[in-house]
């Protein structure tokens, strides 16, 4: 037996080595095949559905010399069309195209072309990637972030202008472009948000109470997009899970109203890009005011769903004096912070505001006849309609 069991051990050894090597080929060619298929159905950088993560690389693209004048980026987000395209269209006409680039967010699909549009400045400016927005959602934050992509990839595009589809200029574009290009900062309406019970606990630590801020739509430099910061990424996931709208009031739930009334409530694209303004440690470098007028319906009816929402132009609003007494405003005073921002440039006292919103298309024809963003021929618009 002895003899028997000495004969028996090189081979259970070779036996064993034998398996061990079957093993670690059969690991092997595992692992070479989860990696094969982790690199065939991982998201594509330029899939919309990678939207978020496409926005920052784009970002980090270097913003190279580049020939000619530098150019101003206007960014719109529509629903769907832009009502007030006969408006913009009369202040495109008025420039140099060389000094402006445009770019539409809308829904996904829509085209805007001579069916569509009645300005050929807007034909085929849609973005190809576009995503269903709700208002209020963080779908809102997301649709930004891609225009502001789309238009960092052109070096000449050096002042980016977020504007809405019922936002109207109030002056030409040769004043704009001379305003925004005479300053070097940033112009970000910013300003503590303590009082309204939006900042939601829960993103403590990362997000402190102090560096919580709010906002609106507001034109952004490049110094602020085309350098992320390693907040983004932390802020994002804070964002998706407790910055969320409240429902709106459906007066068919009755009581029930009272109950989804007390949930917390916040519009997510107010608080974004100036909390991560201060959480960079970059309010310094900015201009901490916005250049869009807005009136707001101070309602006290806590029940009131028109309660803080921008009031709307009609023709009656839009008169010479009324656009007066907007662009005479030189300072904008910020209660929650007892500070007021006094509007200047290079140490130049300047108007507050460029653009306005909420303009209906009425409001928006009175200010194209009476020549507010240039000579206009309203021939030219009746052909076309």
């Amino acid at each position: 037996m002895t003899k028997k069991a000495a004969a028996v051990a090189p081979v259970l050894v070779r036996h064993v080595i034998w398996l061990g090597w079957k093993l670690v080929v059969f690991l092997s060619f595992a692992l070479c095949f989860i990696a094969l298929l982790r690199l065939h159905f991982s998201p594509d950088i330029s899939s919309p559905t990678n939207s978020l993560s496409r926005t920052r690389w784009r970002s980090r693209i270097p913003r190279y010399n580049f020939d000619g004048p530098p150019k101003i980026a206007f960014l719109f987000l529509a629903r769907l069309n832009l009502p007030l395209d006969f408006l913009w269209g009369s202040f495109f006409e008025n420039a140099d195209a060389a000094n402006f680039s445009i770019y539409i967010h809308s829904a996904p699909g829509f085209v805007f072309d001579e069916t569509t549009s009645r300005s050929h400045f807007f034909y085929n400016r849609q973005l190809t990637d576009s995503i269903q927005v709700a208002w209020g959602e963080s779908s809102m934050i997301e649709a930004e972030r891609l225009l502001l992509a789309t238009a960092l990839q052109d070096p000449a595009n050096q002042r980016f202008v977020l504007l809405s589809d019922s936002c109207v200029p109030l002056y030409n574009f040769s004043y704009i472009y001379r305003y925004l290009m005479a300053s070097s900062r940033s112009f970000v309406d910013s300003f503590l948000d303590l009082k309204d019970g939006r900042y939601h606990p829960k993103m403590a630590p990362v997000i402190p109470r102090d560096k919580w801020r709010k906002g609106s739509q507001c034109p952004l430099l490049p110094v602020l997009t085309a350098n992320p910061t390693d907040f983004s990424s932390q802020m994002d996931g804070l964002f998706m899970f407790h910055i969320l709208r409240r429902p709106a009031v459906d007066t068919s739930k009755g009581k029930l109203n009272l109950k989804l009334q007390k949930q917390h409530n916040c519009i997510p694209d107010e608080h974004y890009v100036p909390t991560l303004i201060a959480m960079s440690e970059l309010e310094g470098d900015i201009e901490r005011r916005t250049l869009t007028y807005t009136l707001w319906n101070q309602s006290a009816t806590k029940m009131d769903n028109k309660a803080w929402h921008p009031v709307t132009f009609n023709y009656a609003d839009a008169s010479p004096k009324r656009l007066k007494e907007i662009k005479d405003i030189n300072h904008v005073h910020y209660e929650s912070e007892a500070r007021t921002e006094w509007c200047q440039t290079n140490s130049t006292f300047v108007p507050c505001f460029l653009f306005a919103r909420k303009f209906s298309r009425g409001a928006a024809m009175r200010l194209l006849s009476e020549g507010v963003v240039g000579p206009f021929d309203a021939s030219s618009l009746l052909g076309n309609s």
